[in-house]
């Protein structure tokens, strides 16, 4: 169900599996987005599986693919709408973060020392826009250092399931070159985890990451892969 990473003394982070919830057909078991046309009820539940498992409330976001930031500074409401943004980032106690994908990047940022902590949503848009690059310095603002910061990529689509357009590859390989790459069919193809990983490293950060590609993985959504899918997450909170 949640496939924990280490990020530092205090915080709990992880990356979900789809086993272990509530959903059915398409979207067995864990999807953990209401978006995907699944029964509200059954996200509800996985989602309020998720929570107690790490034992955290969570905040969500409503990811748009750009590299907007939300600052929380303040624990929310259940009812509070989640905001249009590709990264929250916290310095608060008590609350998980999280992002949801189905072969994007979900990447998990943490300052153990300064108590600051960050989930972020990065897709081929993301890269380009530099969404990490953002969530970092929104992290440097509430007192983290990037020489004390840890990052974890979780699973996400490899190059060799993403086959794309010479122009898209254009555009991801003008800010990130070492994302070049070449899909198992021949087509050009990107790597996003190696973009990012190399833009943190950069950083001064200390990076991990998966080996686990989600359209190869039965234990992921891809929407590369069967499209009509679920959504996993990347959790991370600072334990009270």
């Amino acid at each position: 169900m949640l496939d924990r990473v280490d990020l530092g003394s205090g915080i709990v982070a992880g990356f979900t599996t789809r086993v272990g919830g509530f959903s059915a057909g398409a979207f067995d078991s864990l999807n953990l987005a209401e978006h995907v046309g699944d029964e509200l009820t059954a996200v509800q539940a996985n989602r309020a599986r998720l929570a107690n498992l790490i034992g955290l409330p969570l905040r969500l976001m409503r990811q748009v693919h750009g590299r907007d930031v939300h600052v929380i500074d303040d624990g929310g409401g259940d009812d509070e709408a989640a905001p249009a943004a590709d990264a929250l980032v916290t310095a608060k106690r008590g609350l998980g973060l999280s992002v949801l994908v189905a072969d994007c990047v979900p990447v998990l940022l943490s300052d153990p020392e300064g108590g600051v902590v960050a989930a972020v949503h990065a897709g081929r848009r993301g890269v380009v826009a530099d969404v990490v690059g953002a969530a970092v310095v929104a992290m440097q603002g509430l007192g983290a250092e990037p020489e004390r910061m840890r990052a974890a990529l979780g699973p996400a689509i490899c190059p060799a399931c993403y086959p794309v357009g010479p122009e898209v590859q254009a555009e991801v390989v003008g800010v990130a070159p070492e994302a070049a790459a070449v899909a198992a069919d021949g087509s050009p193809a990107v790597d996003l985890r190696l973009a990012i990983a190399v833009r943190l490293a950069r950083l001064g950060i200390q990076v991990s990451v998966s080996d686990v590609c989600t359209a190869e993985s039965p234990r992921h959504f891809s929407y590369r892969r069967d499209r009509l899918t679920g959504r996993t997450a990347g959790v991370i909170g600072l334990q009270r």
